[in-house]
């Protein structure tokens, strides 16, 4: 789900990488397919939101805090989202986005990680959600996938093909994160 203001590289990296692995994702807009993103770049998405939201297996929130800001404040998407939610399906967020899943009621008691600081924000808007300093944070019975900001956008990816089932080994390899993760 792409916002005005959103962090390209974060939206960017999920559906490159769900796109390398052959799994269907698609680019959709907050309010326009053309989405002027947090650092300049034009991002062109395949739809616009609508109900069919709520088809999708799973719906990713990039940050930045303008485009967290959008997706916090649109009523539609946060009555899709929490239809999402009730109909037990994977919804994700990152960096400055998890505001957004705070505000829907997604985040109370859940484990959730965010951008240093937003954790704040998070906690005003919610009940009893569990703040975590881990580079992703999957919360199984709540179906969220989390993560901290945009060095960490290739492992959100990989933990959301994971939690759609999907084997991530091969393409962690072909992309090199294998390598880099050696290298810590």
């Amino acid at each position: 789900m792409f916002a005005p203001g959103c962090e390209e590289v974060e939206g960017l990296t999920i559906i490159d990488v769900l796109r390398r692995m052959g799994i269907d994702a698609t680019m959709v807009g907050l309010e326009d397919t053309h989405v002027p993103g947090a650092h300049g770049i034009e991002l062109t998405c395949d739809t616009v939101m609508d109900d069919h939201l709520l088809d999708y297996d799973l719906v990713a929130f990039p940050g930045g805090r303008g485009g967290a800001q959008k997706l916090r404040d649109n009523e539609q998407l946060m009555a899709l989202m929490q239809k999402r939610h009730a109909q037990g399906k994977w919804n994700a967020a990152m960096c400055a986005a998890p505001i957004a899943l705070a505000r829907y009621g997604l985040l109370d008691n859940r484990d959730y990680t965010c951008f240093p600081g937003f954790n704040d924000e998070v906690a005003k808007m919610t009940t009893n959600a569990n703040f975590k300093e881990d580079i992703t944070v999957v919360d199984e019975e709540g179906k969220i996938v989390t993560s901290r900001g945009p060095a960490t956008a290739l492992a959100f990816a990989y933990r959301i093909a994971e939690v759609l089932g999907y084997k991530t080994d091969e393409i962690k390899h072909e992309m090199l994160y294998d390598y880099l993760m050696e290298q810590k």
